[in-house]
């Protein structure tokens, strides 16, 4: 039968127990140091910390702890403690703490010791604190152990399997024995082996602990300790003291007095009496026997050493006290002590007043004052000394009464003054989490980051001068930009934005893996002191392991896909870029962001067109309205800008000479032309300059041949000059008379369209322009014939299309659309593999095979009338 402590369901103390440990990081010990595997038998080694209160030869006299037993004592009299240096061992209390073993995890409780227990610096209170390699225990402020984990080594002569029957010393109080066969055995009145005599002897079971006493297993020996009950334990009629006591044969233990009180009989493999005869011994014949044939207690299993030392502060409460099992008071007893004590404070008062005293009313008078002088003098000097201690007092009546808030304020005023005192460091530390970490909670729960904020400011206001709490609150802070940055983008599994997220998640990971143990240790004291605080802690790492494996797989690839994007760009290759994202796309699912680098490739492209148009409006356009959002783009934008695009003050003077383009003042425009300055956009003005000189004349002709009968042919001729986008004065002015015309120009555009397919085919049909042509060392006969026929399928095509496109002949124009954009695309082609080629050919070659692409026949003169 297993007790359960009252008010402390069982449950919520294993949760309680189960600290968060999702991630088994760095433990603290070697690599090379060999561990204990699952499920094996382990030591745990107790390794000296330094500490700088014990320095030099002192600290060199701790020598290491080896455990290999399932329970360890700790305290002042205890072994290897009682040998130790007494400075060492100070501050360690007779009954200090226990580690034990239970399930294979290693566990420290404290026992209520004067100078407390910790785990990494996070006091142990009533419940027991789980512990793991690499972890520093610390009992008081001086003393330390990191500890260690080893495999256990095997023992030659392993100690017997041994059981223990408890019969009652007395016969005639109907007391059943006790068979225990597996340990630890918990004493307590709630278990049912003295839980049923409570009907019969309400004060006797009353006088047991609920957490009485255990026997347990030491070197193969029984021991039996006392767990501070109320009433106490005996052994042969001695009350245990503070330390454990090994139980012989024949032994007589007892517990709260003389009542519960058996004769110990110890069997095992090599025991000449077995259980049955024992029994037998114990029982003698009676009527009750022959009605219940059963009067053993049978333990049935073990006890939980979490079960044990799980300590409930109310419980002792509830104990009804034995006076006869309390230890004898000296002769003179308290209240007579306090009486005497009473007595002698009036007798010194009266002799006082008598030494004093006069007959005269003067003299009296002088005696009551100096009475009340003595006695106002007495109140002072107890006055101060119960307010030399005043600030420990009131800070530790806040923390009882869980007003941690203002314990935090009067902790932290005073730390401000005594920035080393230790215990006033620790109340600190305890009262800032427990006042706000709470409601940093509510915060982080709700969404509400600026409140969380706000409260970490607060607590780093109130541990101002607390050092020790500065790294937990760093914590805090980490959780919540971690917590802030997976609820902004929709949970853990939201995609991973490109451009966008990487630095956010760099800069999480790089705080936790730069200590990850470190950090972990501290998230553990937080959840130490706030037990609220596990869930969202547990949650936290299973956010970060997700950052994690995102870091593995979607930054890499963006990092390669950022790679390849700068590369690309480096050689122009848009089409690339384009064929990249799609395969990334397919790739990683939730790879997001990549809408932004399609939209800026769009722009980026545009732009590279708009650099061979023979104007420098698209350039122009394309230059204003450029805006790439994505670095790689940005980069390579700056990179334009400083060679290859007009500056600002070229674009304005520009957008004076389109102004008066458009008015139709053609002297103005071509002047300002004239002046732009030079650079590497001089090629294109000097297109533009031609086209505008081109159209102000044929305009003229044109107005001079109306009339004639040659003018509607020189109104078709020159419409076919005119670029609509940019030439908008001149198409307006002669737009009335084309209308007229629309079926002479429908069928000057077909004739046109029919002369770009014939071309086509037979540049198809010659087998286009190869990669061995484009990489000639000059320029082939083979290569001018087929570029002049390309660009002049081109330039056809163009003109056809644009004149279906003005005069409105939508029919024709979807007809010949296909044909139009096949024989574009090829010209396209044809000069981005050229100028891949730029790091191959002589730039002069180069410019020469381009220009036969681009020109052809396709010059002004050929469309002047």
């Amino acid at each position: 039968m297993r007790p359960t402590l009252p008010g402390i369901p069982l449950a919520r103390r294993r949760q309680r127990l189960d600290v968060p440990r999702d991630m088994d990081m760095a433990q603290g010990f070697s690599v090379a140091e060999q561990q204990p595997g699952v499920g094996e038998a382990f030591d745990v080694i107790l390794k000296p910390a330094p500490h700088p209160e014990l320095a030099g030869e002192l600290a060199d006299r701790l020598t290491e702890i080896r455990i290999d037993e399932n329970l360890f004592a700790i305290g002042r009299a205890e072994a290897p403690f009682d040998t130790s240096p007494p400075e060492a061992v100070a501050q360690l209390s007779r009954r200090h703490a226990r580690i034990f073993v239970e399930h294979g995890f290693v566990y420290i409780a404290d026992l209520a010791s004067k100078n407390g227990t910790a785990v990494n610096g996070t006091p142990v209170r009533d419940t027991p604190a789980r512990v793991r390699s690499g972890d520093v225990i610390s009992f008081g402020s001086r003393l330390s152990y990191r500890v260690q984990f080893a495999p256990r080594a095997r023992r030659s002569n392993a100690p017997k399997p041994i059981g223990i029957t408890l019969t009652p010393q007395r016969d005639d109080l109907g007391l059943h024995p006790v068979e225990v066969p597996q340990f630890p055995f918990l004493v307590s009145k709630t278990d049912e082996t003295f839980a049923r005599y409570r009907e019969q002897y309400p004060h006797q079971v009353n006088y047991v602990s609920r957490r009485h006493a255990h026997v347990f297993i030491k070197g193969g020996a029984p021991f039996v300790e006392d767990l501070g009950s109320t009433n106490g334990t005996f052994v042969n009629g001695e009350r245990l003291g503070a330390s454990a006591v090994e139980l012989k044969n024949g032994d007589i233990l007892a517990f709260g007095g003389t009542h519960f009180a058996y004769t110990v009989h110890l069997h095992g493999e090599e025991s000449e009496s077995t259980l049955t005869e024992m029994v037998a011994q114990v029982q003698a014949p009676s009527l009750d026997d022959e009605r219940d044939s059963d009067k053993t207690t049978f333990v049935g299993s073990a006890h939980s050493f979490l079960d044990i030392f799980c300590v409930d502060q109310a419980a002792a409460r509830e104990d009804e006290v034995n006076e006869e099992a309390q230890p004898r008071p000296a002769p003179e007893s308290r209240h007579d002590t306090r009486a005497a004590k009473r007595s002698k404070f009036a007798l010194f008062v009266g002799e006082l007043h008598r030494a004093l005293a006069s007959d005269d009313r003067q003299a009296a008078r002088r005696t009551r004052i100096i009475l009340v002088c003595v006695l106002a003098a007495l109140v002072a000097g107890g006055a101060v000394l119960f307010y030399s201690g005043s600030p420990e007092r009131h800070a530790k009546s806040l923390m009882a009464h869980g007003e941690f808030g203002e314990a935090a304020t009067v902790t932290n005023d005073y730390l401000k003054r005594h920035p080393q005192d230790a215990q006033f460091t620790s109340m600190n530390t305890e009262a800032v989490l427990k006042s706000n970490v709470p409601r940093w909670l509510a915060a982080l729960k709700k969404g509400d980051f600026a409140s969380a904020d706000a409260i970490i400011a607060q607590m780093r206001t109130l541990a101002e001068h607390n050092a020790d709490v500065h790294s937990l609150v760093d914590e805090l802070e980490w959780i919540g930009k971690l917590e802030s940055f997976v609820m902004s983008r929709g949970g853990s599994d939201a995609p991973i934005r490109m451009y966008g997220d990487e630095s956010r998640i760099g800069a999480i990971l790089k705080h936790w893996e730069a200590d990850a143990a470190g950090h972990q240790r501290d998230l553990d004291r937080i959840a130490g002191y706030v037990p609220e605080f596990r869930d969202p802690y547990a949650l936290a790492l299973s956010h970060l392991r997700k950052l994690q494996s995102d870091d593995s797989v979607y930054l890499a690839a963006i990092d390669r896909l950022d790679a390849s994007i700068v590369k690309s760009l480096g050689q122009d290759d848009t089409d690339a870029i384009g064929a990249s994202l799609k395969e990334y796309a397919d790739k990683y699912p939730r790879l997001a962001g990549l809408d932004r680098v399609r939209a800026d490739l769009d722009t980026y492209t545009g732009l590279r067109r708009s650099l061979t148009a023979p104007s420098l409006a698209p350039l122009a356009g394309s230059v204003s309205k450029a805006n790439f959002s994505t670095p790689p783009f940005q980069a390579k934008f700056r990179q334009m800008g400083a060679s290859q695009l007009p500056p600002h003050d070229v674009l304005a003077q520009y957008g004076s000479v389109a102004d008066a383009w458009n008015r139709g003042q053609s002297a103005q425009a071509i002047d300002g032309l004239q002046k732009l300055p030079q650079g590497s956009w001089s090629p294109t003005v000097q297109k533009e300059l031609a086209h505008k000189k081109a159209v102000t004349a044929q305009f003229a002709d044109l107005q001079k041949a109306r009339g004639t009968k040659g003018y509607e042919e020189a109104l078709l001729s020159f419409y076919e000059t005119l670029d609509l986008d940019a030439d908008t004065f001149y198409a307006k002015a002669v737009a009335p008379d084309l209308a007229s015309l629309k079926d002479k120009a429908t069928a000057r555009a077909q004739t046109l369209m029919t002369q770009a397919q014939t071309l086509w085919q037979q540049y198809r049909t010659n087998g286009g322009i190869g990669g061995s042509q484009r990489l000639e060392s000059g320029v082939s006969d083979t290569f001018k014939t087929q570029a002049r026929l390309l660009s002049d399928a081109q330039d056809a095509a163009t003109r056809g299309m644009r004149i279906f496109r003005q005069v409105k002949a939508d029919s024709a124009t979807a007809k010949w659309t296909a044909l139009a954009s096949e024989i574009g695309t090829e010209a396209d082609l044809q000069r981005r593999s050229l100028q891949d080629l730029r790091m191959v050919l002589e730039p002069g070659l180069l410019n020469t095979k381009l220009s036969l692409i681009s020109g052809g026949t396709s010059s002004e003169e050929r469309h002047t009338p």
